[in-house]
């Protein structure tokens, strides 16, 4: 039996499956105000006394540090790009709080490239050396994002072992190549945060072990609708942002066997509209945080208000915007008010509501598999072949899903996405591939 439990605002969900996914047993109690490892503790006494293997639990406790400036480090930002990588300073648009909360300093090096090696400038390691010294006792955390990092990430691994040379290896390192897309600001932005994170999810994943025990897996929901381990969570605090709208998304699946539907999460004050596509959260193209542009693998979500004469009107208009295509989704409806909403909504075909959907985050967390992704941008000439390349991203997708705690000999990969992007020279790939298992016994 695997468990499954969501900490929420106000109240904290569980649910027990039997192999086949069947709920076997739910509890739902009162969140602890700003302590969700006490909640954790509270949900799990709610359920029926079981042999516990694998609890997963979804956290929102890093997006409200977040929100709140709370428990966050503060971090040291080196750019690796030289002049080109100057026109807009690093943590730009943010607002200052938050920026005053996370920025111990900031620097642009030299260094960076393109595609090949006759296109890279050598790294300036005085200068990262220098400015790791000038942080020693100011920065709890650093994060490194090179320009061209995704097609090679070599330059921002030297960089993080001259810090840790400066300033010792407990020190907490976030690399943009291991956590964002092409783009340099939402890779750096993501690689900020992720940074600033570290104190507050190494203190979740203390708690959480300390909670559940050493016999059993535990494992935590990410943004992309998969699991990971507490380790990975350690090494990337930031994967686990969204991770509570995908467990239910991911709920709302399992619960109804459909794997292409809208749905739409009834909270407290708010509801929340999504789309499940293949079985996995549609990905916003356009994620923020508190108002930061990121690159993270997150759930496109539109918010809607609860309760009100246009409630239903809006939830509907909601809905619609949040349909892929000219065919018309399910809507699939679950949380804790989900009996609020009628069983029509005018423009939305069918309406689901299904049997356990009040505690549908924690069904989604105790279903979802462990997962990783991995994404390259390449350059195709005659010397470099497809599917070569293919294979390699595929490897590193299974790699990521067994870093992250998927069983290596039950993990699958899918197929790769290839996006062209035409605004580079030759014919220049986007890969995309995501891997996914059950979690590695203890």
């Amino acid at each position: 039996m695997i468990t499954g439990i969501e900490v929420g605002p106000t109240h904290t969900d569980a649910a027990v499956l039997t192999d086949d996914a069947v709920p076997w047993a739910t509890a739902k109690v009162p969140s602890v105000p700003g302590d969700p490892v006490a909640s954790v503790r509270d949900a799990l006494a709610a359920l029926p006394q079981h042999p516990r293997t694998q609890v997963a639990v979804g956290l929102r406790g890093p997006a409200q540090a977040l929100v709140e400036r709370r428990g966050l480090a503060k971090v040291g930002v080196l750019r690796i790009g030289g002049p080109a990588a100057q026109a807009v300073r690093p943590l730009f648009g943010w607002p200052a709080d938050l920026s005053d909360a996370v920025c111990a300093g900031t620097a642009i090096v030299e260094g960076g490239g393109g595609f090949d090696a006759a296109e890279w400038t050598p790294l300036d390691t005085g200068a990262v050396a220098a400015f790791a010294a000038a942080l020693a006792g100011r920065a709890d955390a650093i994060a490194i994002a090179g320009v061209f990092s995704p097609v090679d990430g070599a330059q921002e691994r030297q960089a993080a072992d001259i810090i840790r040379r400066e300033l010792g290896d407990a020190m907490h390192i976030s690399l943009s190549g291991e956590l964002g897309p092409l783009g340099l600001l939402e890779r750096e932005n993501t690689t900020v945060l992720d940074a600033a994170l570290h104190r507050v999810t190494a203190d979740l994943a203390d708690g959480l072990q300390a909670a559940i025990g050493g016999a059993a897996t535990v494992l935590v929901t990410r943004g992309d609708g998969t699991l990971m381990g507490l380790g990975h969570l350690r090494r990337h605090p930031g994967l686990g942002l969204g991770g509570g709208l995908a467990g239910t998304l991911r709920g709302a699946a399992t619960l109804t066997g459909l794997a292409d539907a809208v749905v739409a999460d009834v909270g407290e004050h708010r509801v929340r509209v999504a789309a499940l596509t293949a079985g996995f959260p549609q990905q916003a193209l356009d994620a923020e945080i508190t108002g930061v542009p990121v690159g993270f693998w997150m759930p496109d979500v539109i918010r809607v208000p609860r309760g009100g004469p246009r409630a239903h009107h809006e939830l509907a208009e909601a809905v619609d915007r949040m349909q892929p295509a000219a065919g018309r989704l399910p809507l699939v409806v679950v949380g804790g008010g989900a009996t609020e909403v009628p069983a029509t909504l005018p423009g939305v075909a069918e309406v689901r509501h299904p049997d356990h959907g009040a505690v549908a985050g924690a069904i989604g967390a105790a279903s979802s598999p462990v997962g990783g992704q991995a994404e390259r941008v390449v350059r195709l000439d005659p010397r470099t072949g497809l599917q070569a390349v293919l294979d390699d991203v595929r490897e590193e997708a299974r790699a990521s899903a067994v870093r992250a705690g998927a069983d290596p000999r039950r993990v699958q990969v899918s197929e790769v996405t290839q996006t062209p992007l035409p605004y580079l020279p030759s014919v220049t790939l986007r890969l995309h591939a995501r891997a996914s298992g059950p979690a590695h016994p203890l």
